[in-house]
């Protein structure tokens, strides 16, 4: 980790960049190119630390990213983060993060409406 010419070993190298690009559904064929990856963790630091606001990095979504960097507000340096074997055999051996869906609130549930007006 560290090396800042990682984009030429990155599996995307040879695909269309308008395909790390993309909105709903299609992000998780965007995310599979990612998946192996041999330099998935230094994409995703550089994003991370450079707060990237679009497209697929390091296998995450923005709307991934911008959840990572709430929680962890704690980080300075992704890079440096990740640069401990540790920390990032962890991270690339996780999944990315699975975000929650916030329940609807249907128009005819009194108690929704009545805790939220109250």
């Amino acid at each position: 980790m560290g090396r800042l010419d990682w984009a030429s070993d990155g599996a995307c190298r040879d695909v269309d960049p308008e395909s790390l690009f993309v909105i709903g559904a299609a992000q998780h064929e965007a995310k599979m190119i990612c998946r192996q990856c041999s330099v998935r963790l230094e994409c995703l630091a550089d994003a991370l630390d450079s707060r990237t606001e679009f497209g697929v990095w390091g296998g995450m979504t923005e709307r991934e990213r911008r959840t990572l960097l709430r929680r962890r507000p704690d980080v300075a340096s992704w890079r440096q983060f990740f640069s401990s074997a540790q920390e990032a055999e962890e991270y690339a051996a996780v999944p990315p993060l699975r975000l929650r869906r916030r329940h609807s609130v249907r128009s005819g549930d009194n108690r929704t409406r009545s805790a939220e007006a109250g």
